[in-house]
């Protein structure tokens, strides 16, 4: 089981906050660092000093971390053109030598795009398909020769399809509780299914229409990775998990029933009830980022259950 940490940036936090849980979540052997595309608050948090942009974010990180992959959960398909988007991750693998994933998704926050003057299209899934074939489609076209696309959406001639990122392939990631269309786009497009803040039975019932989805499309259902994302709230005892939880506006029998909280020992045999049903990876959405005893916590005795 692979941990991975998630970051809300748009709630408030710094560059310099983001590259220090990075570092952290490097040197305590978490598998990645993943952070949100958001412009925007959410409830009743202050944000400040203001949000800052994934890609950006990501670019920096990847000059000053080694080792840990990085991406986004979820990219929002509405913040950039499909071939600038290609262009963008490529160069974030290079800087970072081969370790971007890119997760990518229809875009959902109708406010922000309100508040920065961002177009909120009303057909936002079938650009995010044409998204998809044409981001994957340009670094799949091999240099020499170019890459046309003429969609509903989006129109592409004679593109040089350049640069290519570092890695053969960059991991895309697609997710979502769609009953048919996210599994059919999925069993597409992606290299790893996210099922988002589900319960164990929600997730046991979209992976395996991921699965058939993927069948149906004659792929194997077994070549794509399948996680979850889930808030996290840990303590070594009581007191513990219930400071945190209330550090994060949260209450502690909430967090339980919708995330992974408590005693290590129940965060460990909750993560095993997700594996049992398919679940290779986790990314744990860490809310507090200055609370790096719990990044400390969770690598000495949750993940090192787990390994």
């Amino acid at each position: 089981m692979d941990l991975r940490i998630f970051t809300e940036p748009q709630q408030g936090a710094t560059y310099d906050t983001l590259l220090t849980v990075a570092k952290a979540a490097e040197d305590l052997g978490f598998d990645a660092f993943f952070r949100s595309d958001h412009y925007l608050k959410m409830g009743s948090v202050d944000g400040l000093p203001g949000p800052t942009d994934a890609w950006i974010t990501l670019a920096g990180l990847a000059r000053e971390t080694k080792r840990i992959r990085l991406g986004t959960l979820m990219t929002a398909g509405t913040f950039r053109l499909p071939g600038v988007l290609a262009i963008q991750v490529a160069q974030v693998d290079q800087m970072s030598g081969g370790r971007v994933e890119l997760g990518l998704g229809a875009g959902w926050f109708e406010e922000e795009h309100k508040a920065y003057g961002i177009p909120f299209p009303k057909e936002k899934f079938g650009r995010l398909e044409e998204q998809l074939e044409i981001v994957t489609g340009l670094w799949a076209t091999e240099v020499g020769k170019t890459f046309d696309f003429h969609g509903t959406y989006y129109d592409l001639t004679r593109s040089p399809a350049l640069p290519k990122p570092a890695q053969r392939k960059v991991p895309v990631l697609v997710g979502g509780h769609g009953a048919t269309r996210t599994p059919r786009l999925a069993a597409r497009f992606a290299d790893e299914f996210n099922m988002p803040f589900a319960s164990v039975e929600d997730s046991e019932r979209q992976f395996g229409r991921v699965r058939a989805a993927a069948q149906e499309a004659g792929r194997d259902p077994g070549d794509l990775v399948y996680s979850n994302a889930l808030v996290v709230c840990v303590g070594k005892d009581d007191r513990e998990v219930a400071r945190r939880a209330a550090a994060i506006g949260r209450e502690v029998d909430e967090l339980k029933a919708n995330g992974l909280a408590g005693s290590p020992a129940e965060v460990v045999d909750k993560i095993g009830r997700y594996a049992g049903v398919g679940a290779a990876r986790i990314y744990l959405q860490l809310l507090d980022l200055d609370d790096l005893d719990h990044l400390e916590l969770i690598s000495a005795q949750v993940m090192s259950q787990l390994s």
